[in-house]
């Protein structure tokens, strides 16, 4: 096993001497199929995957000949999979709060842009982030990384999902991360330019944003059912799937009637719509980090008092409707929207994730849309998000209690990436990222 570790710990020492196949046993195990925690568990695994998971002892054609006892038996430790940011914008630099600031980095270069989005994306995994779905942009910064990613020469990077360009409508919200679709004569034909341009799925611009100042979308949708439903039908022509950009209850009910595979966003749902949702098997991607961060340091936009009140009703209604989402069992995955205005990639994810678990629903609810809730209805090119036979064996320990509070996600933490173990101490320590 390679190395990047504090070599002082004894448990990474441990971990990178080994040649061959890898069995811990720990005291608690999240699976990250669904909701359940196993207490003493057994895990095998090496850098091609994961050979075997849960509370039996495995069988000896899984471990190295001879042996007769785990590695290391961690009792205190916590076992769970890497996570999975759903919804990205490596092109954007979320952290910086100043608009100034952030209208300059939208003026760099297809190549700077990607240059910053790469550095960005090799610090992810210490944080406990193994793969990320990007959202859109026009420079198509995510396709390159995409296509990074499945070089031999990666090292170790999170697997990334791209759509290249999303699409919209001309003279409609998106132009800052799309192209519009009357570049070409029919939805099909654009589709195929993104799928010619390497895109793993097709991200539509449903509707607009949010009007603050009116605690509403008031803008008419950019794309009625039916043309949504024909990026649909063309999407799967291409066995790709759909992801929509879409708030307001008139946009979200196009998005149902098309049959699209994923809602972004989805502010002003209804529980009639979730129900919906949850018939279809359509998959719901919240997205808290944006708004939130709005209503906890407004000056950076200079909101008045009554924009604030309309933001916090808004980000309460959005916690009814995924407490509501759990209990009718919607398909909720967890996304930051990071490189959004104040949502860092990294530590914004794991603050979509606290701001989950402050909405309403458990630890394990909200680890669970991180991890494995998407493994098999999104449509990824690899294996991950949990920890079962055949997938990759990429997770982190953690002697920190994460399985009752999300908030201990950002402690220290062991990462095994493949054949790499890496060590993360508390976001103090770790500025920056």
């Amino acid at each position: 096993m390679s190395e990047r570790a504090d070599s002082s710990d004894p448990i990474t020492e441990v971990l990178t001497s080994i040649v061959g196949p890898v069995w811990l046993k720990v005291g608690r195990m999240f699976r990250g199929t669904d909701h359940q925690v196993i207490s003493e568990a057994h895990i095998v695994y090496d850098a091609d995957g994961i050979r075997h998971a849960g509370p039996d002892s495995p069988s000896r054609d899984l471990i190295r000949m001879g042996q007769k006892k785990p590695d290391l038996y961690l009792p205190d430790h916590t076992i769970l999979p890497g996570l999975t940011d759903a919804h990205t914008h490596l092109f954007l630099e979320g952290g910086e709060t100043d608009p100034a600031k952030r209208s300059v980095h939208l003026k760099l270069t297809a190549e700077e842009q990607l240059d910053h989005a790469q550095s960005r994306l090799e610090r992810l995994v210490a944080l406990g982030i193994t793969a990320v779905r990007e959202a859109g942009d026009k420079a198509n910064v995510g396709l390159s990384l995409q296509s990074r990613y499945g070089s031999a020469q990666r090292g170790v990077m999170p697997h990334v999902d791209a759509p290249g360009a999303a699409i919209n409508h001309q003279k409609r919200y998106g132009s800052f991360m799309a192209r519009p679709t009357e570049e070409y004569d029919s939805p099909a034909a654009t589709v195929a330019a993104r799928i010619a341009d390497g895109a793993h799925r097709i991200k539509l611009l449903a509707t607009g944003i949010i009007n603050f100042e009116k605690g509403a979308v008031t803008a008419k949708p950019q794309m009625p059912a039916e043309e949504l439903a024909e990026f649909v039908q063309a999407s799967r022509g291409h066995g790709k799937q759909t992801m929509v950009h879409c708030s307001g209850n008139d946009g979200v009910a196009n998005c149902i009637a098309a049959g699209v595979d994923t809602i972004e966003h989805g502010y002003f749902i209804d529980d009639d719509q979730l129900a919906r949702i949850r018939d279809a098997d359509m998959v719901w991607v919240p997205t808290f980090a944006p708004v939130q961060f709005q209503v906890d340091q407004p000056e950076h936009i200079g909101w008045s008092e009554q924009v604030c009140t309309n933001l916090q009703r808004i980000v309460d209604a959005h916690s009814r409707s995924l407490v509501k989402a759990q209990e009718l069992g919607v398909r909720v995955v967890a996304g930051s929207d990071a490189g959004s205005h104040g949502v860092a990639h990294g530590w914004g994810f794991l603050r979509e994730l606290e701001l989950m678990q402050i909405a309403g629903i458990s630890a394990t609810q909200v680890l669970h849309t991180a991890t494995g809730a998407g493994r098999e209805r999104m449509g990824y090119a690899e294996r991950f998000g949990a920890l079962q036979a055949g997938y990759k064996s990429r997770f982190m320990l953690t002697t920190h209690d994460v399985l009752n509070d999300v908030f201990h996600l950002r402690r220290a933490k062991i990462m095994v990436f493949d054949g790499t173990i890496l060590s993360a101490g508390d976001d103090e320590s770790q500025p920056g990222l």
